[in-house]
């Protein structure tokens, strides 16, 4: 069976490594936009269409995909687009506790299944200095709320599953994969 990672993230990549050996890592260009407002439907919708055009391309394969948000008080926290949206979701984030969501889609057989976990971070109370030190030395702008638990001492504690916070829920999908295999 050919397995497909619908994601270029490095952090993904090296998650799903622990459960296949080999696998193929082929992202979709896909606008990650949505007009849904609760931070579980967000990233099941993203991950779904980041399977994108795949299944009709691999039908015989298994494809996984998926998104990952971060969401405090309503707000829904993607990846920051510039240094200064960066900047604010540090602000807001800062010394807070929120809640990380990662849907994933997996195709398998003809069948499209879509499942999220969900983990609630606290960050640390950062000061302008720090938060600007992070920006400069760990690349925010490729991470759901700018922050990755995996770069710097930035969390102060956290509830869940460490890999769903940082893209991929492991655990779960393994348990997922166990149903759909």
């Amino acid at each position: 069976m050919d397995i497909i990672l619908a994601s270029n993230s490095p952090r993904r990549k090296q998650l799903l490594g622990e459960i296949f050996d080999n696998f193929a890592v082929l992202p979709q260009n896909v606008e990650e936009k949505c007009d849904l407002k609760r931070g579980y439907a967000v990233c099941r919708y993203l991950a779904a269409i980041k399977l994108a055009t795949l299944p009709a391309q691999y039908p015989h394969s298994l494809i996984i995909s998926a998104d990952t948000v971060v969401c405090k008080s309503g707000m829904i926290y993607g990846k920051p687009k510039d240094q200064a949206e960066a900047k604010l979701f540090l602000d807001e984030l800062s010394g807070q506790r929120h809640t990380v969501y990662t849907g994933v889609a997996i195709y398998y057989n003809g069948k499209t299944h879509i499942f999220y976990d969900k983990s609630t971070v606290k960050l640390k109370k950062l000061s302008e200095k720090e938060k600007l030190d992070y920006i400069k030395n760990f690349a925010p702008f490729d991470k759901a709320g700018g922050y990755g638990i995996q770069d710097s001492e930035v969390v102060e504690s956290y509830d869940g599953s460490y890999s769903n916070i940082v893209g991929l829920p492991i655990e779960k999908l393994r348990e997922e994969l166990t149903k759909i295999i």
